[in-house]
């Protein structure tokens, strides 16, 4: 009983690494544009299919594939951004972030479809060796599990060191915070939203990167993981970098030990009840005390 707990404990973290990279995105997209942007899900899946691509065709390592799905999904996110979200944004009115999400929505609906016309309904694997899971004190641990989660940490790490260490990052944490007032320190917010849309797609690209090796690359690869992501974000509380990681980490853990109490058919459901008590209990977030964006 209780190694079945400390195993699916062990697994919770290993999805809710995989989910804190789509989080951190879509926090940052957040924080910067005052949005919510559904189509993260197309990007996470552009992500996996370029990784995919790469690996299969060329035979890339893992970490390259990592790199390339970073670039395209972030390139396909800003050129999304700017061909159909930009364009409502200049809508100033107090349904503006309201109407972006929804086109967002649609975004997402029409990247989806285009993957399935390029590339099938397929599961298309990555070609990586097989090796043994890990055993230690009883529990199991696949390597490419402990590699995502190792490849999840370092992003983090580097995205940390961004914000608080460079010019670019402090800059956005001002943007975030005053969009007006930087403007007025010389800052331009229009570039900075580009840089912060190709960050946070680029994660989610990772993210998408990463859950395919686990299973497989398809059209739906990001769409399985929009609802946790979102729960995600919401209980870091939207605004916090650090909040949505660890956000991730609670709807992973809690996502894999609700089925010690109902079906995994469920599992889905436990993202719903997280986000109406959050924003019943605390709307700002479970973890948005800590340091983010906005701070």
């Amino acid at each position: 009983m209780i190694l079945d707990l400390m195993q699916h404990l062990l697994n919770g973290l290993m999805l809710g690494s995989i989910l804190a990279l789509p989080a951190l995105g879509l926090t940052l997209i957040f924080s910067v544009l005052g949005f919510v942007n559904f189509s993260i899900a197309a990007q996470m899946t552009a992500g996996a299919y370029a990784g995919w691509l790469v690996n299969s065709h060329f035979k890339w390592p893992l970490v390259p594939c990592i790199m390339v799905a970073f670039f395209v999904a972030g390139a396909i996110g800003v050129a999304g951004d700017r061909l159909a979200l930009k364009p409502m944004r200049k809508k100033v009115n107090a349904n503006t972030p309201l109407m972006v999400a929804i086109v967002s929505i649609a975004l997402n609906l029409a990247l989806e479809n285009g993957y399935r016309f390029l590339f099938g309904n397929e599961l298309n694997s990555y070609d990586l060796p097989l090796v043994r899971d890990f055993h230690f004190l009883g529990l199991g641990i696949g390597p490419q599990q402990a590699q995502n989660l190792l490849i999840a940490l370092v992003m983090a790490g580097v995205l940390a060191a961004f914000f608080s260490l460079t010019r670019l990052g402090k800059a956005m944490r001002a943007v975030a915070d005053n969009a007006d007032l930087a403007r007025l320190k010389g800052i331009n917010p229009d570039s900075l939203s580009n840089i912060a849309t190709f960050i946070g797609m680029g994660l989610a690209g990772v993210g998408g990167a990463l859950l395919a090796v686990d299973t497989s690359a398809d059209p739906s690869t990001g769409a399985r993981l929009l609802l946790l992501i979102f729960a995600s974000s919401v209980v870091g509380g939207l605004s916090s970098l650090s909040g949505a990681i660890m956000g991730a980490l609670f709807i992973g853990v809690a996502s894999e030990m609700s089925m010690f109490f109902i079906s995994p058919v469920y599992k889905s459901a436990i993202a719903f009840v997280a986000i109406v008590l959050v924003l019943l209990v605390k709307p700002t977030g479970l973890f948005s005390g800590l340091s983010g964006a906005k701070r």
